[in-house]
């Protein structure tokens, strides 16, 4: 018990860590010591440090699969896409959000200790979603289309407002997106 408390407490400082410096050219040692900590207790408890990265991208999709979920349900579909833009456009969730675009870049290129991301990356978000409109009345395979486009919008979205940081344009921009599907939906 106590093994996995030392453990999740670290993983938490770590995410925090990286989500606020990023993981480019972190080692072992340089976390340990921001952490207050030793890199042997980080390899006692994660393997390596390609295990630690994959733990991180586990926490950190948990956490961003948790903001998806805490909008709270209705029946406007726009409304709580609207709430769900507000929440995953916050500030407080931007440093998570460079970091998830950060391992999605290397996942992509293949580097081993984040490919796991891939598995679900657009599934596990849209089931949710399809479920929801499968709920209010469409057809399963227009659901997910719908769906897949969603998350691809809000990712794009959230790429470019970490990039350019045109909160205006980007709200604008989803604004658009979800008055286009109120119409359609």
């Amino acid at each position: 018990m106590w093994y996995m408390k030392a453990r999740q407490r670290l993983l938490d400082a770590t995410v925090d860590y990286v989500a606020a410096h990023g993981i480019g050219d972190l080692s072992l040692r340089q976390l340990a010591a921001a952490l207050g900590t030793s890199h042997r207790m980080l390899v006692y408890h994660f393997g390596s440090k390609e295990g630690l990265l994959v733990e991180v991208v586990r926490a950190v999709e948990s956490r961003q699969k948790q903001a998806l979920t805490e909008f709270e349900p209705g029946p406007l579909l726009g409304d709580q896409a609207r709430q769900m833009w507000r929440r995953l456009a916050d500030p407080s969730m931007w440093p998570l959000e460079r970091l998830f675009f950060e391992l999605y870049g290397q996942a992509l290129q293949g580097r081993t200790h984040t490919t796991q991301l891939l598995d679900g990356v657009v599934d596990d978000m849209a089931q949710p979603m399809i479920d929801m409109l499968v709920a209010q009345g469409h057809e399963p395979d227009v659901a997910a289309a719908w769906a897949r486009l969603g998350i691809a919008v809000v990712r794009g979205l959230l790429l470019d407002l970490l990039a350019t940081g045109d909160r205006e344009g980007v709200d604008a921009a989803m604004e658009l997106f979800i008055g286009t599907f109120e119409k359609l939906a």
